[in-house]
């Protein structure tokens, strides 16, 4: 009776091995190149090419080679190289507002278009509305309607 259930325990522990670390991915040398930034180039890992990007890559595969994840790969770096080395800024303090400020502006660009169209708009149909009465108060057509009109006159011709 012993046996199964030792056969399972151990078949168990087999499968869960493989799920275990089908959970928690491997972090990747241009995973972690594309998020952060070489400190004296200014400009990301990823294409930068100096002796101290290559110092920046050869410490992010030791870290990887030791199992780290992506958060602690970026958390050593910071220790490392300080706040700057990260492509995106944080998500708190005064640096929130490189997120909330961008934000900020498109919403209000889309109130202001949402507001401002209509008023155009009537604006346009005034304006046409205007002209249409002025040309049946004339007696003669709008140059641009008159044209028009001799180019279907001409094609019945």
């Amino acid at each position: 009776m012993r046996a199964p259930a030792a056969t399972l325990a151990m078949l168990a522990a087999l499968l869960s091995g493989p799920v275990a670390l089908a959970a928690a991915p491997r972090t990747t040398l241009p995973a972690v190149e594309g998020q952060v930034m070489c400190v004296t180039c200014k400009i990301p890992l990823l294409v930068a090419q100096s002796h101290q990007a290559n110092r920046e890559r050869a410490y992010i595969r030791e870290l990887i080679q030791e199992g780290r994840t992506l958060g602690q790969i970026k958390h050593a770096l910071i220790e490392q190289y300080g706040p700057t080395v990260l492509a995106l800024p944080a998500a708190s303090g005064f640096d929130l507002t490189a997120y909330l400020v961008p934000a900020a502006v498109v919403l209000a660009l889309l109130v202001a278009v949402a507001l401002l169209l209509p008023r155009w708009r009537r604006q346009a149909r005034a304006a046409q509305a205007a002209r249409a009465r002025e040309a049946a108060a004339s007696g003669t057509l709008d140059p641009a309607d008159a044209a028009r009109l001799e180019a279907d006159m001409a094609r019945f011709d």
